[in-house]
């Protein structure tokens, strides 16, 4: 099932939870390195708002030093790191190139060099997984091994409704990371 969620990249709640259940734990160790994203719609309300802004992904440094949001600079040819402190999750978001506009436009403003999150082992579904920490926000992002190369991700934020869920992609290629 897994497979087939991956390339529709849609998803029922139910779907994208059973296949997390069914997936194996990811450790700390295994997330270290750079990862490029993208996201699965389950219907839930931030659905297709990542990817117009331009976000690529999250880098994990250790398991104290967590980049959570890189996004891609000009040309798509570097990756600069944002404070997801300065990131509204309830705010009405337009789902086009305008978002990724706006993005660059406040690149100075959202720019961080400070990792903002950490790396932990959570009980989450039964089971202690990878879950990334978020520094500012009560946000924990868990991830399941899909093979030696890409982790499901599903967000987890107080009262919300519904999972939020990603795929990371291991990134070992060379692009310049602004930090």
């Amino acid at each position: 099932m897994i497979e087939e969620i991956l390339s529709t990249r849609r998803a029922s709640p139910e779907q994208i939870l059973q296949s997390f259940d069914n997936l194996q734990a990811a450790n700390l160790d295994f997330m270290n390195g750079r990862w490029r994203g993208f996201e699965i719609r389950t219907g839930h309300g931030l659905d297709g708002l990542l990817e117009p802004s331009g976000w690529y992904g999250k880098l994990f440094e250790n398991a104290e030093a967590v980049h959570p949001l890189l996004f891609y600079g000009a040309g798509k040819s570097s990756l600069y790191a944002v404070d997801p402190l300065l990131v509204p999750l309830s705010a009405p978001l337009p789902r086009t190139s305008a978002l990724g506009y706006a993005m660059k436009m406040l690149r100075p403003v959202l720019q961080t060099r400070s990792p903002k999150a950490r790396l932990r082992m959570v009980d989450f579904r039964g089971r202690a997984t990878a879950t990334m920490v978020y520094d500012s926000k009560p946000i924990f992002d868990h991830f399941a091994r899909i093979d030696d190369r890409r982790v499901l991700g599903i967000m987890d934020l107080k009262g919300m409704p519904g999972p939020y869920a990603f795929c990371l992609e291991r990134d070992d290629t060379s692009m310049d990371i602004r930090l």
